[in-house]
């Protein structure tokens, strides 16, 4: 039996590739019925898991051209990233939930809330599935939760490499809707003071297009550029245990025994403070 070492946790390579599999495409859809299930199921998921989820610069969201549809760009380094996009969409911003994921054919249900499948086998059944999401972003309240890097990477790559995905939603959402938002979001998922990881989220400042001029190449080269700034601001300010301007969108209560400590705790600092 083989079992993997370290070295296998990354690969450049798809999975649709690396498996070779048949992968069935699938239309997102908006099924109330299958909403209210993921509504109850993916919190109760990221909240059994996680002591928290702070985020910041929301504000940032609320200022995109309403009348066009958002493209969040995000970094995509683990299992949860999809489920945390869901949460945000969700239970944040209101809007439409839509996620691109390869071999969805493991998760056919996904198509109930917003999600689609891409197979990256085919050069063409790829560009089918850009193309299918583009036209969805003629739609104001979609918020397509992307991740442009393409692959799950290691948390904290360097350098960020985006494929050329996200510059073509751009150039075709502005030809065919008349503009389109551009958000980026930075996640770390990292243990703080307590005995679960945290979620921290930080919304870049929204980009507003309502042209497209550039060249593709060039274009993702500059957002590359823009989102490791972000990302790395971020992780500079979580190492200086700088948490100034966040909010929590949810936050796990104290065990019993840690509720306990934490008010052993306080006597004895306010015996402290007595001497």
């Amino acid at each position: 039996m083989m079992v993997k070492t370290p070295q296998h946790l990354y690969c450049d390579t798809p999975p649709t590739i690396l498996r070779n599999r048949e992968e069935k495409f699938r239309t997102a859809k908006d099924n109330p019925f299958w909403y209210f299930v993921a509504d109850i199921v993916f919190p109760a998921m990221i909240e059994k898991r996680f002591h928290a989820l702070m985020y910041k610069g929301f504000e940032n969201f609320e200022k995109r051209d309403k009348s066009k549809a958002t493209v969040f760009y995000t970094n995509h380094n683990n299992w949860w990233d999809g489920i945390l996009g869901y949460n945000i969409v969700r239970r944040l911003t209101k809007g439409r939930f839509r996620l691109m994921i390869e071999e969805m054919n493991r998760f056919p249900l996904f198509q109930y809330i917003g999600c689609f499948p891409v197979n990256k086998r085919s050069a063409q059944e790829a560009v089918k599935t850009l193309k299918y999401a583009a036209g969805m972003l003629n739609n104001k309240d979609i918020n397509f939760w992307f991740f442009p890097q393409g692959i799950i990477r290691p948390p904290h790559y360097r350098p960020e490499v985006f494929q050329s995905g996200l510059a073509y939603l751009v150039q075709t959402a502005v030809k065919n809707a008349g503009g389109i938002n551009l958000c980026p979001v930075s996640v770390n998922y990292t243990f703080l003071r307590q005995d679960k990881p945290e979620i921290v989220l930080e919304f870049g400042e929204v980009k507003i297009y309502h042209e497209f001029k550039e060249d593709r190449k060039e274009f993702c080269h500059k957002l590359e550029r823009e989102f490791e700034q972000l990302c790395d601001n971020q992780q500079a300010q979580i190492s200086k245990g700088n948490f100034e301007g966040y909010q929590y969108l949810f936050k796990e209560r104290l065990s019993w025994w840690r509720e306990i400590e934490r008010r052993l705790k306080n006597i004895g600092m306010k015996d402290s403070n007595k001497q």
